[in-house]
């Protein structure tokens, strides 16, 4: 039966309806503006943002429940001019003839009533074509245009009434701006409107609140909250305007409101009566149960889903829940997230409504990423299935076990394979196990894991090459931590031999396994003294593929360089080896010193061949409490003898015996290392008058080693024995070019030598040579050192030019001791600075924070890290009071 709308007499005299087409009265309160709550905020960016609507025939408002649609567009049309009819939108206003009803009840309560030539529908179930023409024309004759707001549209869902609605929009030309408020998409046809610029567009990434705005929000509630701590609510809510208002009346109630909303329970609260209540009830039992079942992962396909619910429909779930703004973000390439909140909540209420099935769903996720090969997500669930032997074998099977070593994931693959107990037995475990207990200089317990995943490997299974190549890996690591390059070498060349069988895909992904090996290789040779071949292995590894996989191999790779460099003498290409490594490692965000910290030792040691005693101590005391300093012998002897020169500079001679042993067992003994400490003991000998004794301990100090051998020539002449000591020169073998801190002590032996043989023109001509090849170098330990020969020959008016500036000033007067400390010496070349960098460099003088000097200078934060880095770079140093320091001696400040 079709009911007919009943009308009245109004005060003009015309018929006006006051019923809908069934008989109902219309509900005033469906065409009232919302009101807004005391605690509502007025954001001008989103009212700017609608103002365009006055522009465009067309503004859609979308966003999901509790985004602040309606208050934001309520808020914005009682402050217009022109009249605005508002229609809340219900769901009886699917059948087409009550739809319009309302909406021209609406038009007559906004004060832009149609004439009477606009027929009222009689027939709930349609309209006449002639209503929408005689009311398009109308408005179009308007003089001036009604704003209509549809709320709530996305209840509107006959494809009859949206039809109906752009037919009156279009022909309504300018007399009609109409405002579609919705948490769907209408089917309206977007695209020719958005083409044509008639659309006004507001959705939920701009309604989303920012951190300036959630504090504005937060204090209307009587809360005060730091933008930073605001920012983190922002980042969990996702700026959700519900989220917010709904967690600080909460917190009103709390002892400590800050500390609430940065760690309340999101199943335990208003926001999760909000969200099950709005989205997830109203859903079919099929989505509701595909919405618990993926709240375990972070993001997922519809493959993925569809593996956790064993069915098959989820991509027209996924989509529908997305186009419907129900807290499912699409991410692009078929790829969705839960809202951070909503994922919390429907995880608690997993475990609610299917108990026990959360490890069962981390286990087919696992398994799914497993076989898509997307190895991080796969280690991820399988942790939280806690499938271990699964977890460990995804690991080693993808070859990423160098992943545990270095690379952006290493801290965090550490702390999930942190739980992995006893029950876990398979050889891959065991490999695991092993690479955690040598990442931890545990060598014990590493070795005996590695045997025993050694053993449970058949060498004819071609399947586990991947866990026989991560064996060689750990091989060359316990190889270089235990001093035995022997056994580096053999584990290199099974490497070699197994990776010919791994497909190359894979060798390709890892580039970190290869750099890790040639560093472990480099490294063991280096303490054989083997240096040629470590630099061949070392080189190949700094100069192998880039990126955060490889950056603290490659790090550790140039920093034994840099050790090899100094141990050439080489001291300025050695700091700048290790200065090289800063960038990539600050770009990787890795901590200063990072790595085994052989670079801060390098530096130091090189501090103390310029006499920069404080530099130096400073040096050692960063790297004090790594801990490869105790168990990797290369670190362990480069850490001796560092300390120990600054020991012996100071004057404590015994003290530089004891701290030149590495005190690290090794296979076999390092000729460098037990070289240097056969030096420190003779300089102590000499030092307490036993030249006998300091010239029997470097009997086994041979010009094999450039470097030790000219400190124990210098060593033989101060005992009285030039023969002995110009022998010991003669003897240094000239397979690679000895470096200035070679030549240089070599020149001053030899000019002692002249002197004493009563050959001062020589020993002039010497002590020049020496002069300009250490002024290159900034070089002064060797000249303070000398002893009283070579004040007089420095004395004489050619050579003490030669001194001004540089060396000088740090030389001891007579009966003095030499100082602890002096201002280092201004390089060769002149430093350039740019006056922006000298502003920075001032201000950090004045012990300035980066962000105080940004906004003394009116420049961003990162604009003065890039030009604290330029000056690091540019006066070779690595830290803010070695940079002030070093430029006041350069007279920059």
């Amino acid at each position: 039966m079709i009911a007919v709308a009943e009308t009245h007499e109004d005060a003009q005299g015309p018929t006006v309806p006051f019923a809908d087409p069934l008989g109902d009265p219309f509900l005033s309160t469906r065409f009232a503006l919302p009101a807004r709550p005391a605690t509502f905020l007025r954001r001008q960016r989103l009212v700017d943002h609608l103002d365009q609507a006055r522009e465009t025939p067309l503004t859609l408002v979308n966003g999901p429940a509790g985004a602040g649609k309606t208050l934001l567009t309520a808020a914005w049309a009682a402050g217009q001019r022109l009249p605005v009819a508002w229609l809340t939108v219900e769901v009886g206003d699917r059948r087409p003839g009550v739809f319009w009803a309302y909406l021209l009840q609406a038009l007559r309560a906004g004060g832009a009533p149609p004439s009477d030539a606009v027929k009222a529908p009689s027939d709930a179930t349609g309209v006449d074509r002639r209503l929408l023409s005689t009311l398009a024309a109308e408005l179009n004759d308007r003089d001036r245009p009604v704003i209509l707001v549809l709320d709530e549209y996305d209840r509107v869902t006959a494809p009859e009434v949206t039809e109906q609605l752009e037919f009156v929009l279009h022909h309504a030309g300018r007399g009609l701006h109409l405002m579609l408020v919705t948490r769907t998409e209408p089917l309206l046809p977007l695209h020719r409107y958005r083409a044509a610029g008639e659309l006004t567009e507001i959705r939920a990434a701009e309604l989303a609140f920012t951190p300036e705005e959630a504090v504005a929000l937060l204090e209307m509630h009587g809360l005060s909250l730091p933008v930073h701590a605001a920012g983190a609510l922002v980042n969990r809510t996702r700026g959700w305007a519900a989220g917010l208002r709904l967690s600080a009346l909460a917190a009103q109630d709390s002892a400590d409101p800050e500390l609430y909303l940065k760690e309340f329970e999101a199943d335990r609260s208003a926001v999760a009566d909000f969200l099950l209540a709005e989205v997830l009830k109203g859903q079919p039992e099929e989505t509701q149960d595909l919405l618990l079942r993926v709240s375990v992962l972070e993001r997922f396909c519809p493959g993925l889903a569809n593996a956790l619910t064993l069915r098959t429909d989820a991509e027209p779930i996924l989509a529908g829940l997305h186009r419907a703004n129900a807290f499912v973000e699409h991410l692009g390439h078929s790829c969705y997230q839960l809202h951070p909140l909503f994922g919390e909540i429907l995880r608690a209420h997993l475990s609610e409504r299917l108990p026990g099935l959360e490890p069962e769903l981390h286990r087919r996720a696992a398994r799914w990423l497993h076989r898509s090969e997307f190895l991080p997500e796969t280690l991820a669930h399988g942790a939280a299935a806690k499938d271990w032997d699964f977890v460990a074998g995804a690991l080693v099977e993808d070859l990423a076990i160098g992943q545990l070593f270095t690379g952006p994931r290493s801290g965090d693959l550490t702390d999930l394979f942190s739980p992995m107990g006893p029950e876990a037995r398979s050889p891959a475990a065991d490999l695991v196990r092993a690479a955690r207990n040598l990442s931890r200089y545990d060598l014990d317990r590493g070795l005996a894991r590695l045997r025993s995943a050694e053993e449970h490997l058949a060498d004819d299974a071609p399947q586990l090459v991947a866990a026989r190549l991560s064996c060689a890996l750990l091989e060359a690591l316990a190889a270089r931590l235990t001093g035995c390059p022997a056994r580096a070498e053999r584990a290199a060349e099974k490497a070699d031999e197994l990776r010919q069988e791994v497909p190359a895909h894979l060798l390709d992904k890892h580039p970190e396994l290869n750099s890790l090996l040639l560093t472990h290789l480099g490294s063991a040779r280096l303490w054989a003294g083997r240096f040629e071949d470590a630099r061949a292995a070392l080189t190949a590894a700094a100069d192998g593929p880039g990126g955060a996989a490889t950056v603290l191999s490659r790090e550790d790779s140039m920093q034994h360089l840099a050790l090899l460099d100094y141990l050439n003498g080489w001291p300025g290409r050695a700091e700048r080896r290790v200065l090289a490594t800063v960038p990539d490692a600050e770009r990787a965000g890795l901590p200063r010193p990072s790595g085994s910290g052989i670079g801060q030792l390098v530096l130091a040691a090189v501090a103390v061949d310029r006499h920069e005693l404080g530099r130096a101590q400073a040096l050692l005391d960063e790297t004090a409490r790594l801990p490869s300093g105790t168990r990797d012998p290369v670190t362990a002897a480069g850490r001796a003898l560092a300390t120990a020169r600054l020991l012996s500079v100071r004057g404590k001679a015994r003290a530089a015996v004891e701290a030149a042993d590495p005190a690290v067992a090794a296979a076999v003994v390092s000729p460098w290392a037990a070289a240097h400490e056969a030096l420190f003991a003779s300089a102590a000998h000499l030092a307490e008058g036993r030249p006998d004794e300091a010239a029997e301990v470097l009997q086994g100090v041979t010009g094999a080693q450039p470097a030790c051998a000219v400190e124990a020539a210098a060593i033989q002449v101060a005992a009285g024995r030039a023969g002995a000591a110009i022998d010991l020169l003669d003897s240094i073998r000239a397979g690679g070019r000895p470096g200035p801190a070679v030549t240089v002590r070599a020149a001053l032996v030899r000019a002692q030598a002249a002197q004493s043989a009563g050959d001062t023109a020589t020993a002039r001509k010497l002590v020049t040579q020496a002069l300009l090849d250490a002024r290159r170098e900034r070089l002064r330990r060797p000249f303070i050192g000398a002893g009283a020969w070579i004040r007089p020959l420095l004395a004489t008016p050619a050579l003490h030019e030669l001194t001004a500036g540089w060396l000088t000033p740090g030389l001891p007067g007579h009966g003095e001791q030499p100082r602890a400390e002096s201002p280092s010496p201004p390089p060769l070349v002149a430093v350039e600075l740019s006056g922006r960098e000298r502003d920075v460099l001032e201000r950090l003088a004045r012990m300035m924070s980066t962000e105080e000097v940004a906004a003394d200078l009116y420049v961003s934060v990162n604009t003065v890290k890039t030009h604290i880095k330029s000056v690091y770079r540019k006066l070779a140093v690595n830290r803010r009071g070695d940079a002030v320091r070093r430029a006041r001696d350069l007279r920059l400040l």
